[in-house]
């Protein structure tokens, strides 16, 4: 299951983000990647708190585009239990910002970070290049064939 929620405040630039398009993407996601049975959170937040994030969790100043914060082990055998999937932290003023230097729309940019947030929670990661690669293929072909601009 998929809670999406906002931390942003009501007059925020990005607070009509659209979070039933985005829920639909994770869960079509988790199911493409025949994910275990869980919970995952998919929240959007504010530069100040995704500084915040960034900086407790990542050692990094400023914000970020994204973060991924896995909770319980994917491998776990108890399949009757609901795992906690873990939480995927989005921050829209930045994917706005990269989309513009990227001269990419910014919904698909929102979609490309919910799909990484999702594959770091399920284990992918691209800290070598190897890694990077098969990440960032699964996340075209997902984009591809899960989201419609």
């Amino acid at each position: 299951m998929v809670f999406v929620g906002t931390e942003l405040s009501a007059t925020h630039p990005e607070a009509g983000i659209e979070t039933n398009r985005w829920k639909e993407l994770a869960t079509a996601t988790l199911k493409a990647e025949n994910a275990p049975n869980g919970e995952l959170n998919l929240i959007f937040v504010d530069e100040e708190k995704m500084s915040q994030l960034n900086s407790i969790h990542m050692g990094k100043k400023g914000p970020t585009d994204v973060l991924a914060f896995p909770l319980d082990a994917i491998d776990q055998t108890d399949t009757d239990t609901p795992l906690l999937l873990g939480d995927v932290i989005i921050c829209p003023v930045i994917a706005r910002q990269n989309a513009r230097k990227q001269d990419k729309d910014f919904e698909e940019e929102i979609a490309l970070l919910v799909l990484h947030g999702i594959l770091h929670i399920l284990g992918y990661d691209h800290a070598c290049s190897d890694d990077s690669n098969i990440m960032r293929s699964r996340e075209k072909q997902l984009l591809a064939d899960l989201y419609a601009s």
